[in-house]
């Protein structure tokens, strides 16, 4: 059996040239039996913890003893495509330290680029390339790149070397062989692979057609000459390569020498928060019990003591404090600013009395009866996510604040990586193979809105095409292939990521498209899989409302007030305006659905509206929650719960589902 692993495999976050998954690269090198596979996309390192995750996923379902069986090695890099002449060169970090100086000069690259685009010079290499190793895929031009770059990282350096079947390898091989031998350098073989298996090669064209602004017919050489460059067995590499067997040896080489894992990354959040001479922890409990005693100065309620110990043990436990501290300082300055910017914790963190305490959220959880382990569970092994709404005309006040107090290098907004959904795909595709504006818009007038992951064939039935035409067929093998394909990074609403350490040494920094913004590479799923924590500051256009509505009631002398002294009156008349459904303009139950509910559910208590709210999503739709629900409200059906058996309290679903 022959080792190889192939070290320059793209996918499709090498955005329009690679034409696989990310998971899909992992998954068919495991297929064939390599030793290992290494994820390097164009200038960007968006795609490798989906990689990581599709390996953990793979090995999840083996024993101890299958996974020692299993020699396989993911390693993760980058390749870097310079603007000054250089040839691309493949960099992978050896250690935590290399990762670090990798994603760094990603980021200086991508600084001094617009949004999208990264400059990177043979310099900037130079000034990073510590505690790396490189596979260049240079030719007999690029000596002086390669002595420079050999000088800087010695014992470093590989040629790589491809065969792609274009008539002319082995003479191409036998001149970089001695070209590599005059420099001393090892030769690397590769299939350069863009792709899993051949059969994904029509999507590639497409892509490249895409990326050329061209159609299918009049691409040309643009397009590759065969369908070679896809993930090939050992045995096949070997074949190729049977004349130069060492550069086959290199790849298992070049794999032991990389000690990197994306579980090496550890995450630590800022300190700020805290001030010198306090833990984090301490500090918290401090805060957040002087905030109890002014809220009740006689004494505080025992069920309200026993969710600050409930709470306070599991943030303690899984080392939170630092997280609750940050998102209390965000609303501490939101709050301190003249006049203040109105602020409101949303979500399960209402769930929380610490969060109530700290002035984060204005439902008292004690009141309400609501459920901690809802919002954070030692079970669940997920970090806390609160969402801070702000008012939308003043949120970049905040945002810029969270800038100037962390750093550009350890403040960043997470992506949002955009894919191709139906609308986008047809209409790509279309242009690509062809086909008339008018036709493409024909198909895509029955899909609603701009997401869905399917073309369904009736949909395409619907506009009066016959699915079996074999122009429409192919249309539709290509779109299918195509959808959740990602198109581009954008950045997320409000999530930012805070670092102690720099965060762009645990992910590359781009500029997002709004002036002064800059977001990371990685998105929600991305910082969830590697466990790191981020702080939503959302826009909400209704506290912007509801802050004008504040300031007239002021000017015309009705009182002032905020979020925390309006209070919550039971007043029958506004019930009596909700139950008949007179609810435009009302946040939250405006909508055709909640206006449809609303005379059936009837409410006439601030709960119900939580129910209210809470009901009409798709989840209790689709689950046959709802008329059950209205039904047993209404007294025309028995309430019954189900009971735990012993030693769980027979009534416990009863308190835990209200």
């Amino acid at each position: 059996m022959t080792d190889f692993a192939e070290l320059v495999a793209a996918t499709n976050f090498s955005f329009l040239r690679g034409a696989s998954h990310p998971g899909e690269m992992v998954g068919q090198a495991l297929a064939v039996g390599m030793a290992g596979v290494g994820i390097a996309d164009r200038n960007s390192v968006a795609g490798v913890v989906r990689a990581h995750v599709a390996l953990r996923d793979a090995l999840e379902g083996l024993s101890k003893e299958q996974r020692k069986a299993l020699p396989f090695r993911l390693i993760v890099g980058a390749r870097l495509a310079f603007t000054d002449g250089t040839p691309d060169i493949v960099a992978y970090p050896q250690t935590r330290y290399g990762w670090g100086r990798l994603t760094r000069m990603l980021t200086v690259g991508n600084r001094r680029a617009e949004k999208g685009d990264c400059i990177l010079m043979l310099d900037d290499l130079l000034g990073h390339a510590e505690e790396m190793l490189f596979i260049v895929m240079a030719g007999e031009e690029d000596e002086v790149a390669l002595r420079k770059l050999s000088e800087a990282a010695p014992e470093a350096v590989w040629i790589g070397a491809a065969m792609p079947r274009a008539g002319r390898d082995h003479r191409a091989m036998a001149r970089l062989s001695v070209f590599a031998d005059r420099l001393g350098l090892p030769l690397l073989a590769t299939n350069d692979a863009l792709y899993a298996e051949p059969s994904c090669r029509p999507l590639h064209d497409v892509l490249t057609c895409i990326r050329e602004k061209t159609t299918i017919h009049c691409a040309g050489r643009k397009l590759a000459a065969n369908a070679e460059r896809h993930l090939k067995s050992p045995e096949e590499m070997a074949r190729l390569f049977q004349d130069y067997p060492e550069a086959i040896a290199a790849t298992t080489d070049f794999l032991s020498r990389i000690d990197f894992t994306l579980d090496d990354l550890r995450y630590e959040y800022p300190h700020e928060p805290v001030p010198k001479g306090w833990e984090p922890q301490e500090w918290l409990e401090h805060i957040v019990m002087e905030a109890a005693y002014k809220r009740w100065p006689d004494a505080i309620p025992v069920k309200a003591q026993a969710l600050l110990d409930e709470e306070f043990t599991l943030i303690r436990k899984q080392e939170y404090a630092y997280y609750f501290l940050t998102v209390h300082d965000v609303v501490k300055f939101a709050r301190s600013q003249d006049p203040p910017i109105l602020c409101q914790g949303r979500g399960s963190a209402a769930n929380s009395m610490v969060c109530y305490l700290l002035g984060i959220t204005s439902v008292d959880p004690m009141k309400y009866d609501l459920l901690f382990s809802r919002f954070v569970s030692e079970e669940r092994k997920e970090p806390p996510d609160i969402d801070v709404d702000f008012e939308h005309e003043r949120r970049e006040e905040v945002m810029q604040y969270i800038y100037r107090r962390y750093g550009r290098e350890r403040a960043g907004i997470a992506a949002t990586v955009i894919h191709y959904r139906p609308r986008s795909a047809v209409r790509e595709v279309g242009k690509v193979l062809g086909h008339t504006e008018d036709l493409t818009s024909r198909i895509v007038s029955t899909v609603w809105g701009s997401w869905g992951r399917e073309m369904p064939e009736e949909r395409i039935a619907e506009t009066g095409f016959d699915p079996a035409n074999p122009e429409i067929a192919r249309l539709k093998m290509l779109v299918d292939q195509i959808l959740n394909f990602p198109r581009h990074l954008s950045q997320h609403v409000g999530g930012y990521v805070l670092t102690q350490g720099r965060l762009d040494e645990i992910v590359p920094i781009h500029n997002a498209a709004m002036e002064d913004r800059t977001f990371i590479e990685w998105d929600k799923d991305d910082i969830d899989a590697l466990g790191l924590m981020k702080v939503d500051i959302l826009a909400l256009g209704m506290l912007t409302c509801v802050r004008k509505s504040l300031d007239l009631m002021a000017r015309h002398g009705l009182g002032s007030f905020d979020l925390q002294s309006i209070g919550i009156e039971e007043d029958p008349a506004v019930y009596d305006m909700l139950c008949r459904g007179d609810s435009i303009g009302v946040f939250q139950v405006e909508s055709r659905a909640q206006i449809n509910m609303l005379p059936r559910l009837r409410p006439r208590e601030f709960y119900d509206l939580v129910i209210q709210v809470a009901i009409v999503r798709p989840g209790p739709i689709e689950g046959d929650m709802v008329h059950p629900y209205l039904r047993r409200r209404a007294g025309k059906e028995l309430v019954d719960y189900p009971s735990p058996i012993p030693p769980h309290d027979p009534e416990e679903l009863r308190d835990v589902l209200g």
